[in-house]
């Protein structure tokens, strides 16, 4: 008798699926799984941050130290692109820095959920923090904060199209900001589960091919880390070009 096997796509886990269909006045607002681990990293970010304030030592242990290089790690990227005047936004950028890095570390746990795997996500909180950034531009230069489009000495003939031009590159900051991070999360996992298929494959077609099935489970190991670096690069290169924006706008670049 013939077994059948079941083949999945290595698609299927970036599948969102309802928990909890909740829907008021036609307007789909259901707890899906998404909702979930995005809960999960807030709790687990707020957990984390309540351990910094117990049992510190004067000789630190290897957990205070990994506590201390993310802090340390956070206020030198706001003091390398932001100067004295980021102090005052060292709290949001540590918290969108951490909030990232936990909810792309989790993604990496087996038969869970990658909440940055998702452009709808990426884009959202891409766009909250742009116009974030701008209602901070405003608000610090008044209406010279739209001289940004407009550099100095320009011949009068051009500046309709380098005011277009500017103001088209000034937006697509947002796309930039979050198509890397969705783009790098969806394909590292998408990676890693094609490898992990073909490893499963290899090793139930039984034979010569179960025994080679080592490689590819070599090689997934090898991406394993490799992912794992690439969630906690991601998260700081979001919060890098984060701190760049705002500095353009504080400083009117």
């Amino acid at each position: 008798m013939r077994e059948n096997l079941t083949l999945f796509s290595p698609l299927e886990q970036f599948e969102i699926i309802s928990l909890v269909p909740l829907s008021i006045f036609n307007l789909n607002i259901s707890f899906t799984n998404s909702t979930l681990f995005l809960l999960i990293s807030i709790l687990i970010c707020l957990f984390w941050i309540s351990l910094s304030f117990y049992k510190n030592l004067i000789v630190p242990s290897y957990w205070q130290i990994g506590k201390e290089n993310l802090y340390v790690l956070t206020a030198n990227l706001v003091r390398d692109n932001l100067g004295l005047k980021g102090e005052k936004y060292f709290p949001f950028i540590f918290t969108l820095h951490l909030f990232l890095l936990f909810c792309n570390l989790i993604g990496m746990v087996p038969y869970s959920f990658t909440v940055t795997s998702h452009i709808v996500f990426t884009f959202s909180l891409a766009l909250l923090i742009f116009i974030g950034i701008n209602m901070i531009g405003i608000q610090t230069h008044g209406i010279l904060f739209f001289s940004l489009f407009l550099p100095r000495g320009v011949p009068l003939v051009i500046v309709p199209l380098l005011v277009t031009i500017e103001f088209l590159s000034y937006i697509v900051k947002v796309f930039t900001l979050s198509i890397r991070l969705f783009a790098n999360m969806t394909s590292g996992h998408t990676l890693l589960k094609i490898i992990a298929g073909f490893s499963w494959t290899m090793l139930n077609a039984g034979g010569l091919l179960a025994i080679f099935h080592i490689v590819p489970l070599l090689l997934l190991l090898a991406l394993i880390g490799l992912e794992l670096a690439i969630a906690g690069l991601q998260a700081y290169v979001f919060t890098l070009l984060t701190c760049i924006y705002l500095n353009d706008v504080l400083d009117l670049h």
